[in-house]
């Protein structure tokens, strides 16, 4: 059996994310569904998100719609209360040097853009279809692996311009001195957030309930933490309805 919490399990959110589960685990034992005693880490992603003994996992919505969504159960979608946005979904956000003279967006026409990975929903996908909506061009720039690096890419220079998600700006911005010295230039429109999934032959809406009973008995200080409000139903329709955009060339 896997278990895995892979998006947002930042080293000091590693010991809130065990907690978290062991409490899921427990409801779902009390709910009949079987569950590992512990979070599975330093696994291939693919791998923990196309196992046959997959119990929960996060992924992202890009790699759900591209490939996974005909072979996993879609458990639903974790609400991290991002501001401007509907419960559950979540937006992707430019951002620069404060020093950098340029005002907006538009100014940064052309710039190589810092991505995390090619099918990141956050990195890659919604600033090139929030580019391509406002007639902007941004071509591939470096290639971080995570959007933490991204961040620090544009702080000493060696990008100009990257793309993070509203949930790990957020984290950032309370534990990585680094950022101080960057700014928001845009938002993107607002995408289905990183859902939940499970194999196939498991009781997705049973999972479903396990978790928002979860996160809604969360005590305050787990609670801010993890970001957690809740957990909202959206339709894989809305997941499948976001365009993919090219690939990095």
């Amino acid at each position: 059996m896997i278990a895995a919490l892979p998006m947002y399990d930042f080293e000091d959110m590693t010991a809130a994310n065990d907690a978290f589960w062991a409490q899921v685990a427990n409801g779902l034992r009390a709910a009949g569904v079987a569950a590992p005693a512990h979070l599975t880490r330093g696994r291939d992603l693919w791998d923990i998100w196309q196992s046959p003994d997959l119990v929960l996992a996060q992924t992202c919505g890009y790699p759900f719609r591209a490939r996974l969504a005909p072979h996993v159960g879609l458990v639903g979608t974790p609400d991290y209360a991002v501001e401007g946005c509907a419960p559950g979904y979540y937006c992707s956000l430019f951002i620069a040097r404060a020093t950098d003279p340029r005002s907006d967006l538009a100014a940064f026409d052309g710039t190589p853009l810092a991505y995390n990975e090619a099918m990141s929903q956050s990195g890659w996908a919604a600033p090139q279809n929030h580019a391509a909506q406002h007639g902007l061009h941004f071509p591939a720039g470096p290639l971080t692996g995570a959007h933490r690096e991204t961040a620090l890419a544009i702080a000493d220079g060696r990008a100009d311009l990257g793309a993070v998600d509203a949930v790990t700006w957020r984290h950032l911005q309370r534990v990585e001195p680094a950022v101080a010295g960057l700014r928001v230039v845009a938002r993107t429109m607002p995408t289905p957030g990183l859902p939940f999934i499970t194999a196939r032959q498991n009781p997705a809406c049973v999972i479903f309930d396990v978790l928002a009973q979860t996160i809604a008995g969360l005590p305050p200080e787990m609670r801010a933490i993890l970001g957690l409000r809740g957990m909202v139903a959206i339709p894989a329709a809305e997941y499948m309805a976001v365009p993919n955009p090219a690939p990095p060339a």
